[in-house]
C-alpha cells in the first residue's frame, strides 16, 4: 500500500457558517467525490423550521487524507452562500414540464432488501488475521426503525435461502424492466464522476439534469438504485471473498483484504454512512408518501400540500448528494491505507448531511401529518354523509344499517350475549326489531336494574333484541379500550346484547348519534325496525310506562295505548311499581301514596290517616313513595318508617330503585303526552302529573288516596294532615267505606288556604318546558323562573 499524506486543515461548523468550507483540505488524487457538507444550511426565517436544528460539535477532526476530492471552482463561492431559494430554483430548472408517473415502490423495495442483507464489517476479527470473514452482522443497520414502521433490517438470510428462488421482492417486473437501463446508467455516471473528481454541488445537478423527464420520487429511487448496485457488489464481495474463489480475486483486484485489518476503524466509517442511508430511506418513503396522498381529497392547491410539495425538489437534492457522499466513501475504500481508513473527515461531512436530511424530513413530515389530517377530516365527511344517506334509506333488512354501526369483519362475532355469556354474529338481530340502549359509561344504575326487570318480562320479548351501544368522546375512547367500567356493565348489569369493546363502535355512526339523534349525556333506548328504519328515538318513556306491552314503541303504538286510558287513575300512576298494589285494587282496598322527608310530618300524617281509618272501618294500605332524586334524608325515612311500622315501604335493598321508578314513571307520562301532541292546557291527566311534581318541588309532605282502581283525591300536606286529623267533624258522612275517599276529597277541596304559594321544579333534560302553567290549586297562571341549585342533602 502506498502511504498518503496527511495536510492539516481545519473545518468551521458547516450548519452554523454561510462560508463554512465543504471538506478538510485532502491532497488531489485520482478518484473519489468530497465536498460533501451541508453547504446550504437551512437559514433562520426560511419556509423550514430552523428550530429543530441543533448544533454539531464544534471541535470537527483537523486532520483528514483522501483522494480524489472534487474541489470547488472559483464561481461556486458565490453560489454556496447565497440564498436557499437560489439553489432551489435551480433544481426546479433541471426538471422537465411532462413527465410519466411511475410507481416506483417496488424498486424501492428490492434496494431496502439490498441494504438489509449488506453485511458491514465489525472489528471482530480473529486474531487479527488479514482474510478472516466478518461474520457479525451491524446492528446499526439491521435494527434501524422507518418512521412509519418500514424497517432497513430484518431476519438474515442463510446463504441458501440467499441464493434461492423463493426470495419474493413483491416487485413488478415492468417497471423494473422499464428502469433497468436508467438505473444501471446512471450507476456508471455516479461511478465515473466520482472517479474523475469534481465539485460535488455540480455532480448532483448532472445527475438531475441526467433524469430531468422523472417525476422528483423517480428521481431519488433511481438513483437510490444505482447506488445500491454498488453498495450490494461492495458487500458480496466481503461476504464472500474467503469462501468463493471469484470472490477472492476481485476482492484482491479491489485490496478489499488489506483494509480488513482495521476493522474497527473501519466500523466507524461505515456507521455514519449507514446512519445518512437511514436518513436517506426515511426521507425518500416521505417524498413517496406525499405522491400517493389521494387527489380525490387533497390537491396540489392545498395550502398543506403546496407548502410541503415546494421543498420537495430541495429534499431531492439532498438526497441525491448524500447518496453521492456515501458512494464515495465506497469508491475510496478501493486500495485504502491505514491513514484514509482511520480518517474521519469523511464522517463528518455525512454526519452533517444526515443531519440536514434529518431537519428536511421533520419539515416534511410535519406537513404530510397536516395533510393526512385533512384528508381524514374529508374522508370522515364523506363517510358522514354516505352514513347519513344509508339511515334515511328503505333496506330490505336490517344487517347494512347494523354493520355501518358496528365494525366487524364477516368471520368476527362482535356482539356479546350478556345472558348466555357468548359472543354472536350481527346476524343474531337479522329481521327483528333492535332496541338501542344509547349510552356512555356512567349509566344510572337504577335504570339499569328497572330495565333489566322489564326486559325480564316475557310478553312479546321474543319480537325485540336490546343492544347496548356505549357511547364515548372520540379522545377518550382509545385510553379506554380496556375499561374496567365497560367490562363490569356488560357483563354483570346487561342481559341483552352488547358490542364486544368499545372499539366496534364506527366513529362515524357515534358522531351521527350525537349530531342527528342528539345524544349527550342521558341514555336513550333508539327503536330501529326490522328494515333498520328509525320507528322511535327513544322509547325509554313508554318503556317506563307500558313495558314491553308498549311493543313496537311506536308513536301509533303510544297513540293506541293513551287512547285505552279514559281516566287518572291508581292503575297508571303506580300499577308497575310494586306486586302488592294490584292486589289492593282487586281487594278494592283504598290506597294511600305519600312522600316527602319530614319524618315529624310523616309520622303525625300516617298517625292520623290510620286512627281515621280504623274509626272508619276502612280498609286502609299506605306506600311511602319518597321524593325525585332521593337523597340520605330519603333513605333514612324508609329507615325510620320500617322501624317503627309507620306504613309499607319499598324493600330497604332497592328502595332506591323503586323511589326512582315511581318518578321517572310520572315524568315519562309528561313527555309521552307531550310527544303525541297533548297539553297541560287541554289534558286532564297532564294536569294532575303536574300537581305530583308540584307537590313533590316542595319540603314538605303530599299524599294520594284511591279506592281501588275508581275515585281518587290528593293534597299538600299542610292540608291532607289536619284534615285526618280533623275526621270526627265530617266522619258522620262516611256512612260506608267505599265513600271514605270522595269524602275526603270534599274536605280536602273545602279546606284549602286563601294564601298558598306552590312551585313546579322542571328538570332541564326533560325534554318539554311549557310556556304557560296554571296553580294546581287556584288556576292561576305561574311565574316562571330559571333555578340553578346544588343539593348535597
Amino acid at each position: 500500500m502506498t502511504s498518503r499524506d496527511v495536510v492539516p486543515a481545519t473545518m468551521s461548523h458547516p450548519l452554523t457558517s454561510e462560508n463554512a468550507p465543504l471538506s478538510h483540505a485532502k491532497p488531489h488524487l485520482p478518484g473519489g467525490v468530497h465536498n460533501f457538507a451541508a453547504d446550504h444550511s437551512l437559514r433562520q426565517g426560511h419556509e423550514l423550521d430552523h428550530s429543530t436544528v441543533r448544533p454539531l460539535p464544534h471541535n470537527p477532526p483537523v486532520h483528514g487524507t483522501g483522494r480524489g476530492h472534487m474541489t470547488r471552482r472559483a464561481g461556486d463561492r458565490s453560489f454556496f452562500s447565497s440564498d436557499d431559494n437560489a439553489l432551489a430554483k435551480q433544481i426546479i430548472a433541471t426538471h422537465a414540464t411532462e413527465i410519466e408517473e411511475l410507481n416506483m415502490k417496488p424498486v424501492l423495495s428490492i434496494v431496502e432488501d439490498i441494504l438489509r442483507r449488506g453485511r458491514p464489517l465489525t472489528a471482530d476479527v480473529t486474531h487479527g488475521a488479514p482474510h478472516a470473514h466478518l461474520d457479525t452482522v451491524d446492528e446499526k443497520l439491521l435494527h434501524s426503525t422507518h418512521h412509519d414502521d418500514k424497517v432497513l433490517h430484518g431476519p438474515y438470510h442463510d446463504d441458501k435461502l440467499y441464493h434461492s428462488h423463493e426470495i419474493d421482492h413483491g416487485h413488478d417486473p415492468d417497471i423494473v424492466k422499464l428502469l433497468a437501463f436508467p438505473i444501471s446508467k446512471i450507476s456508471c455516471e455516479i461511478t465515473g464522476k466520482c472517479a474523475a473528481g469534481g465539485e460535488a454541488h455540480s455532480v448532483t445537478m448532472d445527475l438531475l439534469k441526467s433524469l430531468s423527464n422523472y417525476s422528483w420520487d423517480a428521481k431519488v429511487v433511481i438513483t437510490f438504485a444505482a447506488f445500491a448496485i454498488s453498495y450490494g457488489e461492495f458487500y458480496l464481495v466481503e461476504q464472500l471473498h474467503t469462501k468463493n474463489p471469484l470472490a477472492k480475486n476481485i476482492a484482491i483486484l479491489k485490496d478489499l483484504p488489506d483494509m480488513l485489518t482495521h476493522g474497527e476503524e473501519l466500523k466507524k466509517k461505515l456507521e455514519a454512512v449507514q446512519d445518512l442511508l437511514n436518513a436517506v430511506l426515511k426521507a425518500t418513503h416521505s417524498i413517496i408518501e406525499f405522491k400517493e396522498l389521494p387527489t380525490a381529497y387533497i390537491s396540489h392547491d392545498t395550502p398543506e400540500m403546496a407548502a410541503a410539495t415546494a421543498h420537495i425538489p430541495t429534499a431531492v437534492y439532498w438526497i441525491i448528494r448524500s447518496l453521492l457522499a456515501c458512494a464515495s466513501v465506497l469508491l475510496n475504500l478501493i486500495g485504502s491505507g491505514h491513514e484514509y481508513i482511520t480518517s474521519t473527515s469523511e464522517s463528518w461531512e455525512i454526519l452533517s448531511l444526515a443531519h440536514k436530511l434529518s431537519v428536511i424530513m421533520e419539515h416534511l413530515q410535519r406537513q404530510l401529518a397536516l395533510c393526512k389530517d385533512l384528508i381524514e377530516t374529508k374522508k370522515g365527511e364523506d363517510a358522514y354523509i354516505a352514513f347519513k344517506r344509508l339511515m334515511e334509506t328503505s333496506h330490505i333488512d336490517n344487517m347494512r344499517v347494523l354493520r355501518a354501526m358496528i365494525r366487524g369483519k364477516e368471520d368476527q362475532r362482535p356482539l356479546y350475549d350478556g345472558s348466555r355469556r357468548t359472543n354472536e354474529r350481527i346476524e343474531a338481530l337479522r329481521m327483528k326489531y333492535v332496541l338501542l340502549l344509547i349510552s356512555d359509561l356512567d349509566v344510572p344504575h337504577e335504570e339499569l336494574n328497572v330495565l333489566h326487570l322489564i326486559y325480564n318480562q316475557q310478553a312479546r320479548r321474543h319480537e325485540y333484541e336490546v343492544l347496548w351501544l356505549p357511547i364515548l368522546n372520540h379522545a377518550s375512547s382509545t385510553s379506554s379500550l380496556h375499561d374496567p367500567v365497560f367490562y363490569d356493565l356488560r357483563n354483570n348489569h346487561m342481559p341483552w346484547y352488547s358490542v364486544d369493546h368499545l372499539s366496534l363502535v364506527e366513529p362515524v355512526a357515534i358522531r351521527y348519534i350525537r349530531e342527528v339523534w342528539k345524544f349527550v349525556h342521558m341514555p336513550m333506548l333508539v327503536v330501529l325496525d326490522p328494515q333498520g328504519k328509525l320507528s322511535n328515538l327513544d322509547a325509554l318513556p313508554m318503556m317506563w310506562i307500558w313495558g314491553s306491552n308498549a311493543f313496537p314503541f311506536t308513536k301509533l303504538r303510544e297513540t293506541d295505548l293513551w287512547a285505552d286510558v279514559t281516566s287518572w287513575n291508581i292503575e297508571l300512576l303506580a300499577d308497575a311499581i310494586d306486586a302488592r298494589i294490584p292486589d289492593w285494587i282487586n281487594q278494592n282496598r283504598v290506597i294511600c301514596l305519600y312522600g316527602g322527608e319530614d319524618i315529624e310530618w310523616i309520622r303525625k300524617f300516617t298517625h292520623s290517616a290510620r286512627e281515621a281509618a280504623v274509626s272508619l272501618g276502612v280498609p286502609l294500605e299506605m306506600l311511602y313513595v319518597g321524593k325525585r332524586n332521593p337523597k340520605d334524608k330519603v333513605r333514612r325515612c324508609h329507615e325510620i318508617i320500617d322501624r317503627e311500622k309507620l306504613s309499607h315501604i319499598f324493600s330497604l335493598k332497592d328502595y332506591y330503585d323503586y323511589v326512582w321508578y315511581f318518578w321517572v314513571r310520572l315524568w315519562s307520562m309528561w313527555n309521552s303526552k307531550k310527544h303525541i301532541g297533548m297539553s297541560v292546557d287541554n289534558d286532564p291527566i297532564m294536569q294532575e302529573i303536574m300537581d305530583l311534581l308540584t307537590y313533590d318541588s316542595t319540603e314538605e309532605g303530599w299524599a294520594v288516596f284511591s279506592r281501588g282502581n275508581f275515585e281518587m283525591t290528593k293534597g299538600k300536606g299542610n292540608v291532607v294532615q289536619p284534615v285526618l286529623g280533623n275526621f270526627a267533624s265530617w266522619g258522620h258522612k262516611v256512612d260506608h267505606p267505599d265513600r271514605f275517599v270522595s269524602v275526603l276529597d270534599e274536605e280536602i277541596k273545602g279546606s284549602q288556604p286563601e294564601h298558598h304559594c306552590n312551585r313546579l321544579i322542571l328538570p332541564g333534560q326533560s325534554g318539554y318546558i311549557p310556556e304557560r302553567i296554571v296553580c294546581s290549586e287556584c288556576g292561576k297562571p305561574m311565574d316562571k323562573y330559571v333555578m340553578y341549585r346544588c343539593c348535597t342533602d
